[in-house]
């Protein structure tokens, strides 16, 4: 990755994280939003790029984005969801019984 690519992605990344930093506990917002929100009009696939690349050191509620249907997005290993699904949960999140966030009642609408 050349070094001018390097520097535009993490401004990419920034703007995403600044995003996501602003859901408040208790509340969701799915990829695409963020992407619109950070001015990235239909990447929603880059804000998942960004939220998998977060340095476990940094402050940035990832578990807060969900996907369009108000669901965890699938991953490899089942770990990552479950500890996704645990601490939406602990800020008082409710799933139904297929696994959903109503997100009429959850989405963040600043």
């Amino acid at each position: 990755m050349s070094q001018k690519t390097h520097r535009a992605e993490g401004s990419t990344y920034d703007r995403i994280y600044a995003v996501v930093k602003g859901v408040p506990r208790g509340r969701v917002s799915t990829y695409g939003e963020v992407a619109r929100r950070a001015g990235l009009e239909g990447r929603a696939r880059q804000v998942g790029y960004a939220l998998h690349a977060l340095d476990e050191r940094r402050d940035v509620p990832w578990q807060r984005i969900v996907n369009a249907s108000g669901r965890i997005s699938g991953r490899r290993e089942p770990e990552p969801a479950c500890l996704q699904r645990n601490l939406l949960e602990a800020e008082g999140v409710v799933f139904d019984a297929h696994g959903v966030i109503d997100l009429g009642r959850f989405a963040w609408r600043p």
